[in-house]
């Protein structure tokens, strides 16, 4: 929920910083302004359903929209890529620093909290129905993954930041389009995350049921102590690292497969029991490895700098290719002349 309200700040004031006449100081198109804002006119709203079937159609839209940023990105390998300089080490297969990476893809992949609560949604929850369901989501979601991430790093190569729409020029008005759907598809996704921690509340500490008014209390208190907490911080990256090593790595890796290795009747050598013996230690290495990494070696936080092919007036020296930008200005200029 912390790195959600942090998206969707950082995505949305550049965002608004593209409209004509606003100044980019603007109190309302700030970072914290827009956590505030978005989080009492949408989060805490659509966080007040107490059956979470009723985010359904939400989460149509927000898969109609995730579609709408892969195409944008993947337009952009053609009509961008080229002008992109290549780095020298742009296909070397992993760094040193890999670890951390795949603390935050586990993170992306992190849905096993939600499990409870969207088999219970469901109109016939069955054990057949709720494999098929999985296994499309999954498949689905890893292919997202890989084309945004194929995509990214075919058009930027050892330039790719963390976050890849840092990658693009801000002058790219397609590209703000694509961040404004991540931003509305972060804010769509909030509330998921609230069902899960208000659920584990309730079995916790309310043996599993919760009337009206503590419904809508715990809801304002949870979120509100999400929301101040990402006022606080405004580095994304570390705070990826950290969900990714902390909380996805045990929730996908460990906990899991040291339920089935307890649980399980099957046979030592049981193919299942096998993988889980083979997960559990991969789990354990990436959670310690990774959060010593991301402690002693955090990811930079560039808040929006421009990438240096952006600027009409840089060439690369490592080829002869040139900017998007320096190209459509230099496109403009010959016009001009042409029009004199």
């Amino acid at each position: 929920m912390i790195s959600y309200n942090i998206i969707t700040g950082d995505t949305l004031s550049k965002v608004f910083q593209r409209i004509s006449g606003v100044d980019p100081e603007n109190l309302f198109i700030g970072h914290h302004f827009i956590i505030v804002l978005t989080t009492v006119a949408f989060t805490l709203p659509l966080s007040l359903y107490q059956d979470i079937a009723k985010l359904g159609k939400i989460s149509l839209i927000s898969t109609v929209l995730t579609t709408l940023i892969l195409g944008i990105v993947m337009s952009r390998v053609v009509s961008l890529g080229p002008y992109i300089p290549k780095t020298e080490d742009a296909w070397v297969f992993a760094k040193p620093n890999a670890v951390q990476a795949v603390g935050v893809m586990s993170f992306a992949f992190i849905c096993h909290h939600n499990c409870f609560l969207v088999y219970g949604s469901l109109e016939e929850p069955t054990v057949a129905e709720w494999s098929r369901i999985i296994h499309v989501s999954t498949l689905a979601s890893m292919s997202v993954s890989l084309l945004f991430a194929a995509c990214g790093y075919l058009t930027f190569t050892g330039f790719t930041q963390g976050d890849l729409f840092e990658n693009y020029c801000r002058n790219d008005d397609l590209v703000t389009f694509g961040k404004f759907c991540y931003g509305v598809t972060v804010i769509l996704t909030y509330p998921i995350e609230c069902f899960v921690t208000r659920e584990v509340i309730t079995n916790v500490f309310f043996g599993g049921t919760m009337s009206s008014v503590f419904h809508v209390v715990i809801t304002v208190v949870i979120i509100t102590a999400a929301t101040l907490v990402s006022l606080l911080i405004d580095c994304l990256g570390i705070v990826l690292e950290l969900n990714g090593t902390l909380c996805a790595a045990p929730l996908i890796f460990i906990v899991p497969s040291a339920c089935y290795l307890k649980l399980s009747e099957e046979s030592r050598t049981h193919s299942d029991k096998m993988m889980s013996c083979v997960m559990l230690p991969i789990g354990a290495i990436v959670m310690a490895a990774g959060f010593v990494m991301a402690v002693t070696d955090p990811q930079d936080c560039t808040h929006g700098q421009e990438m240096f092919y952006c600027f009409p007036d840089n060439a690369s020296g490592t080829n002869n290719s040139v900017s998007h930008f320096q190209l459509t200005t230099q496109l403009s200029i010959l016009n001009i002349s042409n029009f004199q």
